[in-house]
């Protein structure tokens, strides 16, 4: 193997530039050539590759977001988009590929490698924690500091004027980012899809609270909760406790955004060396991960089709140190 590329697919997470950067420079170290696709999938159809260097990844570690840009195709879902795609890799001469993203970057990676034999590794890149087969992901400790900042500001306010707040963050499937803000939040209650939780629920917790003299409370919201979002939640309740004030804040966004912090930049490092590595060595259509501190390589298959279950002992913690 001598030439290989790397592209980023999917939302954005912070740290994915680190990844980048690592499988750039590792590439090198071991004299391949190493291109950037551009825009993911999109860029693969449409020819849009670089040939990278060691300084075209420099003062990238730090930076958010991701200087290959990131999209999603539908052209790259059909049989012809997948085929312009490999045109396009044959034309450059490359012969690896390593995929920064989740679930739906690597269902099309594993689709690719049927029909073209192209190996592929992948890095866990996505905010929401949710790929078996890593114990965290790229953007997911960045993207809980992110809410634990606004979190504590909102919790000043909600002091200071005795009000409920329902703070909805990123998680549509997955609720990692809910529980572990909720802990470091000191949340009175979380709410997320793995669980179970009624309006009722919320309400008898929140009684429970206003009985023991407390006039404020934070409720963290994970926007893919069956009972709906944070506005839709807080509507309800407000429906049966009228005489609480209740407020929304829905933070979005900006948790996929920002400098990545120490452990995303290492974890990203880590992974981006593992899956130049794994190329190396043979491997394909696999999943770099790290698993209890040690770097794993976890089928496609495994990684879209397993369930990554939540910790239910921080379920339970929750319930313990909010009473």
């Amino acid at each position: 193997m001598k030439k290989i590329a790397v592209f980023t697919s999917g939302g954005d997470a912070p740290g994915m530039n680190a990844c980048v950067r690592a499988v750039v420079r590792s590439g090198i170290y071991f004299g391949l050539e190493v291109y950037g696709i551009y825009r993911g999938y999109d860029g693969m159809i449409n020819g849009d590759i670089q040939l990278l260097n060691s300084h075209s990844v420099s003062n990238s570690i730090q930076r958010g977001g991701t200087l290959l840009k990131s999209a999603r195709s539908k052209e790259f879902m059909t049989a012809e988009g997948r085929r312009k795609a490999h045109g396009q890799l044959l034309k450059h001469g490359i012969e690896g590929l390593v995929a920064i993203g989740g679930n739906g970057t690597f269902t099309g990676a594993m689709i690719f490698y049927d029909e073209y034999k192209i190996p592929t590794v992948g890095c866990p890149g996505t905010i929401d924690n949710d790929l078996y087969g890593t114990d965290h992901t790229i953007g997911y400790d960045t993207a809980v500091n992110t809410a634990l900042e606004a979190i504590d500001k909102i919790r000043d306010t909600a002091a200071s004027h005795d009000r409920i707040f329902f703070i909805e963050v990123m998680g549509r499937d997955s609720g990692y980012i809910a529980i572990a803000s909720a802990i470091g939040g000191g949340a009175e209650m979380v709410m997320v899809p793995e669980t179970r939780t009624t309006i009722h629920d919320v309400i008898d917790t929140l009684k429970q609270g206003w009985n023991r003299s407390k006039s404020s409370s934070i409720v963290i919201v994970a926007e893919g909760d069956e009972e709906g979002n944070a506005t839709e939640i807080a509507g309800k309740i407000k429906n049966e406790l009228p005489m609480m004030d209740i407020r929304v804040t829905t933070l979005g966004h900006i948790q996929r955004g920002g400098a990545p912090t120490a452990y995303d930049r290492i974890l990203a490092s880590r992974l981006g060396l593992g899956a130049v590595e794994g190329l190396l060595s043979g491997k394909s259509n696999v999943m770099a991960g790290v698993m209890n501190e040690k770097l794993v390589y976890t089928p496609f298959y495994d990684t879209i089709h397993q369930v990554k279950p939540i910790n239910q002992d921080f379920i339970r913690m929750i319930n313990i140190l909010s009473s």
